[in-house]
């Protein structure tokens, strides 16, 4: 593979993602590469046909990219290194306004990559029962109620209203709050489940804030023990061409339904970092036409979860991997408190 071979394919490529159709010779030389002749061009693309990047979907009409061709392209996009985007900094300012209340996180997530990028996108969120608990409030709200609020180390809130003894005013419950904090902090969820029973023996804390923080702590672990999927968008799949047709783009959605099937394509990467599963890579066959790019970010003090973009074969990579990119950056920082992610 020559260089004046990448090129051409770069540009079949690039011309096939802005207009789903074929892309013919004349058209290269004209739009994209004008110093090479469209004869020159169109033996080229002859032999990208023979060598299995290129297909002619009609004897008289131009070729179009396989999954061979896109893998070739992304490798060379990787390659090359993503060049910033001027969407940048809107991408983080959008992003970072829409998970302001973390325990929407997951869900402002996909809708943002859905918004900016206008495919199906999919949000991977780790077990959380190994997050540490940073800090404990109690917080009045009425004569004997208080906001008990639990923050972790992935910057994930829960709340509860609970009962306090009567006599326990503002500064009562900031004592208690304190001394909680000071008690569990840098504990798992699953730790302070184990410890609140031996510690509410012998400690002057109000039993039923011990209660309330040994409830809450076993719904968050509960809720949170196993890795979630939440998918956004999948109605912008019948924007493309290719799925117009609702015999062809059912089985997509279907697919696009069943997280368990998604996750395993999750899983069964040996590495996310940033990457691109192209048609069957994606080892799903309802997917053969599908290309599924996803980043990873991080929770808390290590843990990883996944984002991801799912659209037809043709699209534009380098915008896709550059949001998913900025979008998982952003995710660590709000998730993990890592500066060194921004």
């Amino acid at each position: 593979m020559n260089e004046r071979k990448r090129r051409i394919l770069q540009a079949v490529i690039d011309d096939y993602i802005l207009t789903a159709m074929p892309v013919g010779s004349r058209t290269i030389s004209r739009k994209y590469l004008q110093n090479i002749s469209s004869a020159t061009i169109r033996n080229e693309m002859s032999d990208l046909e023979d060598l299995g990047y290129l297909v002619q979907p009609h004897v008289s009409a131009g070729r179009v990219p396989n999954a061979k061709g896109y893998r070739l392209y992304v490798d060379m996009l990787m390659e090359s290194g993503l060049i910033p985007s001027v969407e940048d900094e809107a991408v983080k300012e959008y992003y970072l306004s829409r998970v302001s209340h973390l325990e929407d996180v997951v869900r402002s997530t996909a809708q943002v990559l859905s918004d900016f990028t206008h495919y199906a996108s999919l949000v991977m969120m780790p077990g959380q029962s190994e997050l540490r608990i940073t800090n404990l409030h109690l917080v009045p709200v009425s004569r004997a109620m208080a906001l008990l609020v639990i923050v972790t180390d992935g910057g994930i809130i829960r709340d509860t209203m609970v009962h306090v003894a009567e006599a326990l005013d503002a500064d009562a419950l900031y004592a208690i709050s304190r001394m909680l904090t000071e008690r569990f902090s840098g504990k798992t969820l699953r730790e302070v489940r184990q410890q609140l029973r031996e510690f509410a023996a012998g400690a002057a804390a109000d039993p039923q804030v011990l209660k309330g923080i040994a409830e809450l702590s076993e719904q968050m672990a509960r809720q949170s023990a196993t890795d979630t999927i939440t998918v956004s968008g999948t109605h912008n799949i019948l924007n493309f061409p290719e799925y117009q047709d609702a015999d062809k783009a059912r089985p997509v959605l279907s697919v696009l339904e069943d997280k368990e099937r998604l996750m395993r394509l999750i899983r069964g990467a040996e590495s996310i970092d940033l990457t691109v599963h192209i048609g069957p890579e994606t080892g799903i066959p309802e997917m053969r036409d599908c290309s599924v790019a996803l980043a990873e970010y991080t929770v808390g003090q290590g843990q990883k979860g996944a984002i991801g973009i799912i659209g037809p074969t043709r699209m534009p990579y380098a915008r896709v991997l550059n949001t998913l990119r900025l979008v998982g950056e952003a995710l660590s920082l709000v998730l993990s408190g890592d500066e060194q992610a921004e």
